[in-house]
């Protein structure tokens, strides 16, 4: 039962298509938010706009300025204002190491993931920027347990993860008094569709169709848990709402406890 934690609230998710970020839009339209969402996805656009008509959907490129400025316009026009935004944009590199790829690739993939996995992230912020002042609002990014421990990805993608939890350091120390920056940094995560990077030709590839993945997941955290994206949803409302009002900087972890682990 909804509890209205982010009741009247106006909110910008990026990358809500599927996955963690439809599960963020779902829960935040259950805590009683306004949303409007940014997706790259036309058939996942369509489908959010056919199943939820109170949403604002932008279709576009979240790695772009023109896409992101457009979203920030179509949800301070349809709702009067923005005060809270989110990014949960990503792609994988499905565990590949420095000497797994070949050095002939290594521009075109660093390229394309850090587009994805960092650059939409600035641009979206940027966008935000001036209607976020004004509301004294809120930024929730999206980490991952790749930004804290090995393993959890490849070179590319470990990295770029790393420059996401940078920013949210960089951003919370810039943009106090006025605006809170955090991240959430979900551990592996069941149902996504997070997919590969086409450099690597892994553009077609789900992490999430990894075959015994539930029982992978659960069997290397303490808590036994395979999470989903509605587990880690409530991390970004507790973020995005004034219970978090003394927060900024910061990180919350709903990764099963791998942080404890020997």
């Amino acid at each position: 039962m909804s509890e209205g934690w982010l009741k009247g609230s106006r909110a910008l998710i990026v990358g809500a298509g599927s996955g963690i970020g439809r599960a963020v839009l779902d829960a935040f339209l259950r805590e009683g938010a306004m949303v409007s969402v940014l997706e790259k996805d036309l058939q996942k656009c369509k489908s959010i706009s056919a199943s939820l008509p109170e949403v604002v959907v932008t279709a576009g490129d979240a790695t772009t300025r023109d896409a992101n400025e457009e979203a920030v316009h179509r949800v301070t026009d349809a709702f009067g204002g923005l005060d809270v935004l989110v990014n949960c944009v990503g792609i994988f590199d499905f565990y590949r190491g420095i000497a797994d790829l070949d050095a002939e690739i290594i521009d075109e993939a660093f390229e394309e993931i850090y587009s994805v996995n960092v650059k939409s992230h600035i641009h979206s912020v940027k966008a935000a920027l001036p209607a976020l002042r004004e509301s004294r609002g809120n930024i929730v990014l999206t980490e991952s347990t790749s930004a804290y421990f090995p393993g959890r990805g490849g070179v590319l993608y470990v990295s770029s993860k790393f420059a996401v939890r940078g920013l949210v350091t960089a951003f919370a120390n810039e943009l106090a008094p006025d605006i809170r920056v955090n991240g959430v940094a979900p551990g592996g995560t069941l149902n996504t569709d997070l997919r590969g990077l086409s450099a690597l030709g892994l553009d077609s590839r789900r992490l999430n169709d990894t075959p015994g993945r539930e029982a992978e997941l659960a069997g290397r955290v303490p808590l036994q848990v395979a999470l989903s994206g509605s587990d880690h949803a409530w991390s970004y409302v507790f973020l995005a709402s004034k219970r978090s009002s003394g927060i900024t900087g910061g990180v919350i972890h709903p990764d099963g406890g791998i942080g404890i682990k020997s």
